[in-house]
């Protein structure tokens, strides 16, 4: 992707900043790096090193300031569940050009200020709540501030206050329309559209998400080291692409392995580098998700770069008999097989001195369990040349998530 002038501007200003502000983390990953010099993309990637989650991890848990501490107004955190989490401090103008960008994305979905917006992603330390809630007010909607959980009562404030945007997870998109429907409350519903994010999600889910609610769905795109949900999403003229905000964000998709970019189209790892950030600002991050640019030029004549969905992450990627595999791999099977859910679980063994995976995938009512495992296994041979057992069970019963589901477990190091 090409760095514009402003972009380049932008980012030597930024690595100035920094450099003068006495943060050791960046005085460091700077030291020998004078912004002049970095005129152009090419001088961008030789110049400015990457940094990952364990860069910041060890920066816990303020030396990302890159501000004077009183200037900081919040701070947010990931989950740390994979490690120390990452504290990452925000500015006033950071808080306010998060609200910005969010309310830009409400407003390429086709929201406006009479909507009414029901916001289940969880409050605190976590982006997501907060970020949708900001958002909705900076447009001028009217927040319906729920929270994660108590499925009743999200239910209930549902119909009396006549939501006609949902904002949530997949997972939890899903069990709320699987709720509605079990109730028989389709008619009493007024949702319009679904704002989606936090976690990749596959076209069996969507399409079921979509015929029991009769809503449009979103895909909005964002992390918490990089302000939270909201740089991108996908318009209402293409639901092939997500835009993102390059007047706040720089983009780059690289080869995982190699570090370098990949041809236009290809599918690679998403690295970004915030242009005006101050709390925090990052340069060339390396997210682990997936995706490649969409090249083409979108239907609603926005200039914003776009990337597909995402398709998964690199560090969800396992291999299994030689062959690499995502959950869009699995998904990619599934929704060849007529029958099946948009619900399945992984999970992959060492058994008798081999690698063996399982499937596991709900279908509908009806339909001949047998033959869909039989289907499951002669697709995964054909594209893969490998065949996991297949576990075929009922609508509903592998579990349901409020927050993210796993949907690949890996039991061969544990």
């Amino acid at each position: 992707m090409k760095l514009t002038e402003k972009q380049l501007q932008q980012i030597r200003t930024q690595i100035k900043r920094v450099k003068a502000s006495g943060n050791p983390f960046y005085t460091e990953r700077f030291k020998d790096v004078n912004p002049e010099d970095i005129k152009d993309r090419e001088s961008f990637e030789r110049l400015v090193p990457f940094c990952d989650k364990q860069d910041l991890r060890n920066a816990y848990p303020l030396g990302l300031a890159a501000v004077p501490e009183e200037d900081i107004v919040r701070i947010h955190s990931s989950s740390g569940t994979t490690g120390a989490p990452v504290i990452i401090p925000y500015t006033q103008k950071d808080i306010d050009d998060w609200a910005v960008m969010f309310a830009r994305c409400y407003e390429l979905a086709g929201i406006g200020k009479k909507d009414r917006i029901q916001i289940t992603p969880g409050y605190g330390l976590w982006t997501a709540g907060i970020g949708f809630q900001a958002g909705c007010e900076k447009l001028g909607a009217m927040a319906v501030p729920m929270g994660p959980g108590n499925t009743e009562k999200q239910l209930q404030m549902m119909q009396d206050l006549g939501s006609t945007v949902i904002c949530a997870t997949s997972s939890y998109a899903l069990l709320l329309a699987e709720q509605v429907e079990a109730r028989g409350i389709v008619k009493n519903i007024k949702l319009k559209k679904g704002v989606i994010g936090s976690e990749r999600w596959g076209e069996k889910m969507r399409n079921r998400i979509q015929s029991i609610l009769g809503i449009e769905l979103y895909d909005i795109y964002g992390l918490t080291e990089c302000y939270g949900p909201g740089i991108g999403i996908n318009c209402t003229e293409s639901d092939a692409g997500i835009h993102i905000f390059d007047d706040y964000i720089y983009t780059e998709i690289l080869d995982p392995q190699t570090g370098k970019p990949v041809p236009e189209g290809e599918i690679g790892e998403i690295c970004l580098t915030t242009l005006v950030k101050e709390g925090a600002p990052l340069f060339r991050f390396r997210t682990h998700d997936l995706a490649a640019f969409v090249t083409e030029k979108c239907p609603c004549g926005r200039s914003y770069p776009r990337i597909t969905q995402i398709m998964g992450r690199s560090d969800d990627m396992v291999k299994v008999k030689g062959n690499i595999i995502f959950p869009s791999t699995i998904e990619d099977v599934i929704k060849s097989v007529p029958g099946t859910s948009s619900e399945y679980r992984a999970i992959i063994e060492h058994e008798d001195g081999k690698d063996q995976m399982t499937i596991m995938v709900e279908v509908e009512g009806g339909i001949d369990r047998t033959e869909v495992a039989l289907g499951i296994q002669y697709f995964f041979k054909q594209k893969y040349n490998m065949t996991p057992k297949v576990k075929v069970v009922g609508i509903g019963e592998l579990p349901r998530s409020e927050k993210k589901t796993k949907r690949i477990e890996d039991k061969r190091f544990n």
